[in-house]
């Protein structure tokens, strides 16, 4: 083909590319994403399904899109990722990613990976400590930016008291249950399974606990993806939800693939599966909202989040219930 041929070529490419009709078919085709990262948790459940079949591989084969998996140590730790845009999708607390939010973090939160009791006020054993005003004084392990860390400051302002009380030793979850153990914090915001774990293998006590006060596993995306590809959005939701329903239909499986994932023996899996996770829900609304809005009113009362953010206003940004999910 000769220069003058290319050229031409080139031109009538380029020429086609305003016509009516023609542009959305070339940007589309220039701009979908080689490869979607998502990650996975073992607060998660329905992640490790997803991950251990391989559904969303399955779906985007034939777009030639890879699929990167990145494990999420805790909500803080995901929301890093999303914030640095090494992740597309995150699983968080609804709270930890509505003060993610309030702090500038873009992200979008679009549906409900569980409803968890993953969180409680731990101590050891052989602890004296009994109630939330017994930590007066006391140095207490907790990841910032977390639920388990929500919880605490919650706890802390219904028993008249604030973090000012305490002496927080920030530690990720899991070395804040290794602390515990040790005897160098009296006390732990824990979070499953570790805590669990603690629980089943340490004897430790779980003093202090508030199901309704743990808000909902939230899967999370950059805002700016979801505005880039809504329709790569709607399909890895669908396929989310494909795998909770799975999880909830096949509890044996899903136990045995957690095991295989975290190595801990299947009294501690059980523990937070059976008795501290439930899986029957999908889409955000208003329980969801009223519980994250809850949250972040008490954690203003609190004085964490600055009396001027308006908090409401603020999950209204967050929240995105507009991508459509499977109705069978």
């Amino acid at each position: 083909m000769s220069n003058i041929s290319r050229r031409a070529i080139t031109a009538l490419i380029a020429a086609a590319a305003f016509l009516p009709g023609v542009l959305p078919v070339v940007a589309s085709a220039a701009d979908k994403p080689k490869e979607i990262r998502i990650d996975w948790a073992t607060y998660n459940p329905v992640s490790i399904v997803l991950k251990q079949q391989g559904l969303l591989e399955k779906e985007f084969a034939k777009d030639g899109i890879s699929v990167v998996w990145v494990q999420s140590a805790g909500s803080n730790k995901a929301l890093e990722f999303l914030n640095a845009g090494s992740i597309d999708f995150g699983s968080t607390a609804g709270s930890a990613a509505l003060v993610a939010r309030i702090n500038g973090n873009p992200i979008k939160s679009v549906y409900v990976y569980s409803r968890p009791e993953w969180t409680a006020l731990v101590t050891a054993k052989d602890s004296k400590i009994a109630s939330v005003a017994d930590l007066k004084g006391k140095r207490v392990a907790v990841t910032r930016g977390t639920d388990p860390h929500i919880f605490l400051v919650r706890a802390l302002l219904d028993a008249g008291l604030s973090q000012n009380d305490i002496t927080p030793v920030l530690l990720q979850h899991a070395d804040g249950k290794a602390a515990l153990i040790r005897g160098d914090v009296d006390a732990w915001a824990g979070l499953d399974p570790m805590m669990a774990q603690a629980e089943v293998e340490e004897g430790a006590k779980l003093f202090f606990r508030k199901p309704e006060a743990n808000t909902w596993g939230i899967l999370n995306v950059r805002e700016q993806f979801l505005k880039d590809n809504p329709d790569l959005v709607r399909r890895v939701l669908a396929v989310y939800e494909d795998a909770r329903k799975y999880a909830v239909a096949n509890t044996d499986e899903v136990k045995k693939a957690f095991i295989g994932v975290t190595k801990l023996p299947e009294a501690v899996v059980d523990k937070q599966l059976k008795e501290r996770t439930e899986l029957t829900h999908s889409r955000i609304g208003a329980p969801q909202r009223d519980s994250i809005l809850a949250a972040g009113l008490a954690l203003q009362q609190a004085g964490v989040i600055q009396s001027s953010v308006d908090v409401k206003a603020t999950l209204d940004q967050l929240i995105d219930d507009q991508v459509p999910l499977p109705t069978n």
